[in-house]
């Protein structure tokens, strides 16, 4: 029997179970209370609640405009509804770079307010300080390596990253200091395929891959990308289960033909 259906509630031991017997893990973000009740039911392994809701919860084109706070409502109402997921929450950009007593503040406030799981945070051997010091307050940590989104100004572009040597050797010493600082797993971004393998067989911790190919751990994917609610999103990675967004428009439309034409409410629809 898989690890997955004997346990219920998912916590760090048990992905590290699921990685030691070779079953995967999924992974998906929600951001409210009804989305994370439905994915939690559906038997998810892990939520993320992403700092991708900075674009599809507030419409902003990056993901550094979202706020420690926004993050902290969106955990609080995500957690509300979960049951069974290990619950991580992005720590947004600016709340744990380059100051390692402010990391462990934004830390301890999300573990606090939203009763939250986990962390996670982007980048290796630039926050081990801060990765470090969370880890001493108790405080579960998944880190986040490849194309990190909130870094995108130095990047410049959403391009395959560590596809040049030099990057991936950094990549590859990065995800091992992370795990010798005591992450309890690890997310792979928009890597070559090849190079997700080498480092989920290298380190004894889960690696998530997002766009990292199949040799990794486990997958994650924005919901609203893989439910087709946003439409102009489409790398190579991105599987859309659901065409959602044609399907809301269509019962939206119909809606507003049923009020027009006073065909709702009807009879039995009405006290």
């Amino acid at each position: 029997m898989s690890v997955h259906k004997e346990i219920k509630r998912v916590t760090t031991h048990v992905l590290s179970e699921m990685k030691l017997k070779g079953e995967k893990i999924a992974m998906l973000t929600s951001y409210d209370y009804s989305m994370a009740k439905l994915v939690d039911q559906a038997g998810i392994d892990i939520i993320l609640v992403g700092d991708s809701a900075s674009n599809v919860m507030a419409g902003n084109e990056t993901t550094l405009p979202i706020t420690l706070d926004q993050m902290i409502y969106h955990g609080k109402s995500v957690v509300k509804a979960v049951n069974r997921a290990l619950v991580v929450v992005d720590m947004p950009f600016g709340s744990y770079q380059g100051n390692s007593l402010e990391a462990l503040n934004s830390a301890i406030k999300i573990m606090k307010v939203t009763h939250a799981d986990a962390v996670k945070v982007e980048g290796g051997k630039e926050i081990i300080e801060s990765v470090e010091r969370i880890l001493s307050a108790g405080i579960p940590v998944m880190g986040h390596l490849g194309l990190m989104p909130q870094s995108i100004n130095k990047y410049g572009t959403y391009t395959v990253r560590a596809k040049e040597e030099v990057e991936a050797l950094k990549l590859i010493d990065d995800a091992k200091l992370l795990e010798e600082a005591g992450c309890f797993a690890i997310v792979l971004e928009k890597i070559p395929a090849e190079l997700g393998t080498k480092v989920a067989q290298a380190l004894k911790i889960p690696v998530i891959g997002i766009g990292a190919g199949g040799g990794v751990d486990g997958q994650v994917l924005v919901i609203h990308d893989m439910l087709g609610i946003t439409q102009t999103f489409s790398p190579r990675f991105l599987r859309r289960y659901l065409n959602l967004a044609d399907e809301i428009k269509g019962a939206v439309n119909n809606y507003v033909q049923d009020v027009k034409s006073k065909d709702f409410p009807n009879e039995r629809e009405q006290y």
